[in-house]
């Protein structure tokens, strides 16, 4: 029987920058900080991190930079290699601090990153069927439009019927209401279906867990975050964001002038950047 695995690791070459040798059994610790779909995928990223650490390493030690290791609110210290990095970054890779007109255009460009998620007050009736049981979903389907027969009939009976019929107990046991419901907090196909219905409306939304007869009692739409609440998080994402290219750059400007064989150092593969 062959147990050989398609995606296994061919044998790997030999990785060094400048002469320095980086062994395959530090990579392959550095392996599980790297997870990806292969096996080789991970190999490589974790090989590139590697290499760009000692790119920084290596240009700390010829600058004759050094620094006292810090710690964090923990009390995990630094190395004493990784407080030299540190240094080598803070005075090599400066980057200016985004400005008023900059964040203002932020806002401008990406609003709805800045909107509350609308707020629905919702119940539902649940007829659950697996996605993939064709006979259960269809039966399940001709269920949940017999109930909303005769809730148009007379919506008075939904919250019995949620008592009786439906499949999410939790709700159930209260007529079916949800409370309040807001965006992330259920699954994207019941959001899209709120999002379509209007308030006092019943209606049969599909999901993946079946088919829910829901009525929308409540709707209030999101709100804008003014612009003086946003802005400081708006600057650290655009402070963050020119750093994190800045120190690519820098690193290519490293690699550029190193030698480095057995791998080739495609992007910011490094957690230091990333």
């Amino acid at each position: 029987m062959d147990c050989s695995l398609g995606d296994s690791l061919p044998k790997p070459k030999r990785i060094s920058v400048n002469g320095s040798v980086i062994p395959r059994e530090v990579i392959a610790r550095e392996v599980q900080n790297h997870p990806a779909d292969k096996p080789i995928l991970a190999w490589q990223a974790a090989a590139s991190a590697l290499v760009v650490r000692e790119l920084l390493l290596q240009e700390s030690r010829r600058l004759d930079i050094s620094a006292e290791p810090l710690r964090d609110a923990e009390g995990r210290s630094e190395t004493l290699e990784e407080a030299a990095m540190r240094a080598l970054i803070e005075r090599e890779v400066v980057t200016p601090e985004p400005d008023e007109t900059a964040c203002r255009r932020f806002y401008e460009q990406n609003r709805q990153r800045f909107r509350t998620g609308d707020l629905y007050e919702a119940a539902h009736i649940l007829i659950a069927a697996a996605r993939d049981d064709t006979v259960a979903r269809a039966a399940a389907r001709d269920t949940a439009e017999t109930i909303l027969a005769s809730l148009r009939e007379d919506a008075g009976l939904f919250e019995e019927l949620a008592r009786s019929r439906s499949d999410c107990r939790t709700s159930a046991d209260n007529g079916g209401r949800l409370g309040q419901v807001t965006r992330g907090q259920t699954v994207e196909e019941f959001e899209a279906g709120l999002a379509r219905m209007g308030e006092g409306e019943i209606a049969i939304i599909e999901t993946r867990y079946g088919f829910h007869v829901v009525r929308l009692d409540r709707q209030a739409p999101g709100q804008m975050l003014p612009f003086e609440l946003a802005r400081e998080r708006i600057a650290d994402y655009l402070a963050e964001s020119v750093q994190r290219r800045a120190l690519a750059q820098y690193v290519a400007v490293l690699a550029g002038r190193a030698e480095i064989t057995g791998i080739e150092l495609a992007g910011a593969n490094s957690p230091l950047i990333q």
